[in-house]
This record gives C-alpha cells, structure tokens and sequence, in this order.
C-alpha cells in the first residue's frame, strides 16, 4: 500500500478514536460538502472519466428505493411490492435500446469492469485467449491479467498498437489474430482519441472464429449522441460501458447486443450469475439520464468534440506536446499530452491540482507498465465542462491556464485565484430538464 493511503488511514484511525458517533457522522457530512464545494464549485474539473448528474437524476439517488431488495427480471421479479421498480427497470431496458439501436439492454450491470466480466463469463471459457489492447495503448485494466479477464482465467495478448496513429494496427493484428486464434477480439481503451476500426476487425474475428467486443465507457455519450462511431452497426457482437463519464449518469454499467443467443449469455450470467440486487435509485436516476441524452445528447457530444479539438489545438499553439496533433487531435472527448519534459505526469497533475485543475496522469503508448505512477503524459477530459456551458473561447482560457502553471512556473496558488474567478460563471449543468 502507497505511503500516502497509509498515511490517510492512520490519521483517519486516530480522529475516529476521539470522536463520538454523531461526531463521526457530522465529519463526514462535512467531508461531502467540502468536495462539493471544492470540486463542483472551485475547480476545473478534466479528470476524462468523471462526469456531473443533472439536478434531477442527482435527486433520485436519495430515494427510499435504493434500500429495497429486488431480483429476477421485469415481471417475474422473486419479491413482492415491487411492481414501480420494476415498471422503472423496464424503461431503462427501452431507453437504452432506442438510443443506441439495439435489440437487447442489460442494465442489472453495477459497473464498467463488472460489465466487462459478466461478458467474459457469458462468452468465453476457463483458459480461452482474447486480445485487446494493453494498459500503456490505452486498455482498461480489467482487459488484463490483473483484472476481471484474470478472474475469468483468461490468458491475454496484445492487440498490436500504432503509436503514430494513436489506434489499433490492422494489419499486424490479421497477422497475429491466425496464430494466436482468439475466442475474443476486444476493442476499447481508457485513452481512447479516435474510433476503432471496427469493420476491419470484425473481418479479422470472423476468421479465426471470435467474437468481437467493444468496451465503449469513456464514449459512450458520444456513441449516445451521435458523435463517434455506432459499434453495434459495424459489426460488433457485445458493446459494454459505464454509465457515468460521457454518458453523464450515475455509477453503474450497461451491456447491448443484438443478436438473441448472445443476448441468452448475457442474461444467465448477470441474474443469477453476477448481480443479485440491482439498486433501483440508481436504475431511475439511470432512466432520468438516457431520456435527457434523447433530447439533448446529439448537441451535447457534439459540443464536446468541438471542444476536445479546439482545446487540443489550443494546447498546441500554447507550446505543449499534444499527442497526434498531425491528426487533428482527437475525436473524442479526450486530449493526451505528453509531459516527460515538463517533469512528467504524476508531477504535473500535482502541481495542476494545487491550481484547482483537475486531471490524471496517464501512460502513454511510449511509456513502460512500470511507469505507472510516474508516466509521461496527462489525459484530459472536456466533458464536464462542456456540460458546464463551455464552449470554444473558455477552452482556449483554460489553454493558457495550464501555460501558466506548467510551462511559465507561474505559481498555482496564484493561478488558483483566477481559476476560482473563472468558474464564478459556470456553475449551472446545461444539455438536461429543469429541475422541477
């Protein structure tokens, strides 16, 4: 365990020795309102996988349905009094198959990585070899041996990287996929600038007999909202996501397909398999989300990519290294920078945090897995502040900002003041319903 996490905990351990219970709950009352204030209020937030709830979806994580036990399926359901909630399951289930065109919506899911592995056990078997992308390309742990693709048992290969093009390299994956013979080709990422090729690969599954799986998480509102690719349509076989980050809801998870007998798997592995309980304050504030993405979502991703793009430029004419600017920097939500020569980028994370900018520090293709807590890049996200109202002149603001900090050593506490003037004029959540 980090140094620091130990350091957290023992101070933690020594205040909660001195305090009451009612004390106890009142610290962390304010602990919640200190974040608020800090967070929602202060900063910029450009951490690419947090995202901000509308008012409405925020108001239903309070429920008194949140504590209520409920298993099965809409209509069969194994408890009694159940018959709102599962009305309410039922409306998720149709507005996720509406807004993504699909025939079959497993949202029991409680989270991406869940999601993930409820494929792998719905699809694939103990000792089976699946590719996808390594964590320095971009790929999410739970791809990994060390995570849910692991717990499955799954031995894992590489999908070769173009470093150049910031995307899978088709031909060499043709090349590796016959020898390799995977059951499961999986394309997603963390970092993820530009859409997969995704007829491509589905020619390459076909051949060696695989299925093909996209893990759209970070893009998913953008995939929502038009704006990136349609995985379902090209050709891919299970498309599984988070249901926060671009999509802008609560935690949770959500899997989609279209084809009945993948649909079968899918079923059998979430309920009785994987999920049990399913938290119904989470599935309304879900519904709440996906009926604002069909009225809004189209100009909201649009927005966002427009963004995305304008600040990766503006980046650029700043004097920072942003990854594939030859390439119009992104088409995503995401901007990569590389930051090795501005000392790297835990060290640049830090100092931006101490400037209320939010982000992470991020692996990049170049980078070795050992690197991990010290990589050469930041990955930057414009989607909450996009849904903040921002747009095209407010990226090039926060452009300069980040010169400021990290290329003049300007210092962030005096930074800090102009980004708390900043955010004065963008505090209301735009691109949902009025609260009521």
């Amino acid at each position: 365990m980090e140094e620091e996490s130990l350091s957290y905990l023992d101070k933690t351990r020594t205040q909660l020795s001195n305090l009451s219970p009612i004390n106890t709950v009142e610290l962390v009352y304010d602990l919640v309102k200190e974040h608020e204030t800090w967070i929602d209020r202060s900063c910029l937030n450009l951490n690419a996988a947090s995202n901000m709830m509308s008012p409405r979806a925020r108001a239903l994580l309070s429920s008194t349905i949140a504590t209520r036990v409920v298993e099965g399926h809409p209509g069969s359901k194994h408890q009694k009094g159940v018959k709102y909630l599962e009305r309410i399951e039922a409306i998720v289930i149709e507005l996720a198959k509406k807004l993504f065109e699909a025939s079959f919506a497993e949202c029991r899911v409680l989270s991406g990585s869940m999601a993930n592995l409820i494929a792998f056990n719905s699809l694939l078997s103990y000792g089976d070899t699946i590719m996808a992308l390594s964590v320095p390309s971009g790929g999410h742990i739970s791809y990994r041996k060390f995570g849910a693709a692991g717990y499955k048992g799954l031995n894992v290969e590489s999908i070769p990287f173009d470093d150049h093009k910031m995307n899978i390299d088709v031909e060499k994956l043709a090349e590796v996929a016959v020898d390799l013979k995977p059951k499961l080709i999986l394309l997603g990422a963390s970092l993820i600038l530009f859409p997969f090729p995704v007829r491509d690969v589905r020619k390459i599954a076909d051949d060696v007999g695989a299925y093909l799986m996209y893990d759209g998480a970070h893009v998913e509102g953008l995939i929502a909202g038009g704006q990136f690719q349609e995985p379902l349509k090209e050709g891919v076989d299970v498309f599984t996501s988070s249901t926060y980050k671009t999509l802008g809801g609560p935690p949770g998870g959500l899997i989609l397909c279209n084809e009945e007998r993948v649909a079968e798997k899918i079923d059998k592995s979430s309920f009785p398999g994987l999920t049990a309980n399913i938290h119904y304050h989470r599935l309304a504030a879900t519904a709440v989300t996906l009926a604002e993405l069909l009225q809004f979502g189209r100009d909201y991703a649009s927005d966002v990519v427009r963004n995305a793009k304008v600040f990766g430029k503006a980046l650029d004419d700043e004097g920072f290294d942003v990854v594939t600017s030859h390439m119009g920097y992104t088409m995503s939500h995401q901007v990569a920078v590389d930051v090795s020569s501005l000392g790297g980028g835990d060290d640049t994370a830090n100092l931006l945090e101490k400037a209320n900018i939010i982000c992470n520090s991020n692996l990049l293709p170049w980078d070795q897995l050992k690197m991990l807590r010290h990589p050469s890049g930041i990955r930057l996200g414009v989607q909450e502040i996009t849904k903040l109202g921002m747009k095209e002149a407010e990226m090039k603001e926060i452009a300069y900002l980040f010169r400021q900090v990290l290329i003049d050593k300007k210092n962030p506490e005096v930074v800090r003041n102009q980004v708390d003037a900043f955010r004065e004029n963008y505090n209301k959540i735009h691109y949902c319903f009025e609260p009521e």
